[in-house]
C-alpha cells in the first residue's frame, strides 16, 4: 500500500511545484532519492559498545539494519586507526524513506525543546539537504528510560533538484519546517539558482 506522505507528494506537491518554478514537463519536478542516517561513535571510551547500542537505535527509528562504518585514516591525535569501526549508517529509498521523512517532520523535529525550525543555511550547493540531529530522544518509537546514551546523528536528503532553491521549495512544500518559512518564496525560472551554505540545524 503506498504511503500517504508519498501520496501527498505525488498529488499536491508536484502541481505546486510546477506553478512555482514553472516546470513544462512533470519529470522536471524535483524529487527525493534517498535519505542517509549517519552516526559516528569514534570519540565514545567503549567504542564497541556504543556502536551496538548506535546500530540498535538506529534500526529502531528507521527500521532497516544499519551498516558499519570505518575511518578512512589513521589519526593519532584522535587514536583512530585506518579501518577501524567507528559508527553505522542507514540509506533508506522508497516506501521506507517516505515513512521515515513523515516521522522526522511531523512528530521528531517538532519534540525538540525551543524548536524554531531548521537552519535554510544546510545544503551543499547540488540540491542536497543535511541537519544534525542531537540526540535520538526526539523520535517518539524510542523509550526513554531504556536508554543507555544519547546518540547524535547526521540526517542527509538527497534529492535531484539542479540548486538548492528548487530543493528548498521541495522541502518546504513536503512540510520541513525551515526557520525563515514565513517568508513568501517568489516564482523562480528552472535556470535561476540559489544560495549554497553549511551550517548545523536549529
Amino acid at each position: 500500500m503506498e504511503n500517504e506522505f508519498h501520496r501527498d507528494y505525488k498529488d499536491r506537491v508536484i502541481p505546486a511545484l510546477q506553478q512555482r518554478h514553472r516546470y513544462k514537463n512533470v519529470h522536471e519536478v524535483p524529487r527525493v532519492t534517498k535519505v542517509v542516517v549517519n552516526t559516528s561513535v569514534g570519540s565514545q571510551p567503549d567504542v564497541k559498545q556504543a556502536l551496538d547500542e548506535a546500530k540498535a537505535e538506529l534500526a529502531l527509528i528507521t527500521g532497516q539494519f544499519p551498516l558499519e562504518t570505518r575511518a578512512k585514516k589513521s589519526i593519532a591525535n584522535f587514536k583512530l586507526r585506518k579501518d577501524q569501526l567507528i559508527g553505522a549508517k542507514v540509506t533508506l529509498r522508497g516506501d521506507r524513506m517516505y515513512e521515515f521523512l513523515e516521522r522526522l517532520i511531523k512528530a521528531a523535529l517538532p519534540r525538540i525543546r525551543d524548536f524554531r525550525g531548521v537552519s535554510p543555511r544546510c545544503f551543499d550547493g547540488h540540491g542536497n539537504y543535511t541537519l544534525g540531529v542531537p540526540d535520538q530522544t526526539i523520535f517518539p518509537e524510542v523509550e526513554l528510560d531504556k536508554i543507555k546514551r544519547n546518540i547524535g546523528f547526521d540526517v542527509t536528503i538527497v534529492t535531484t533538484a539542479r540548486t538548492d532553491e528548487e530543493a528548498k521549495s521541495l522541502l518546504s512544500e513536503m512540510g520541513m519546517p525551515f526557520s525563515d518559512r514565513a517568508k513568501k518564496i517568489a516564482p523562480t525560472s528552472p535556470s535561476e539558482g540559489g544560495p549554497a551554505g553549511q551550517a548545523q540545524a536549529a
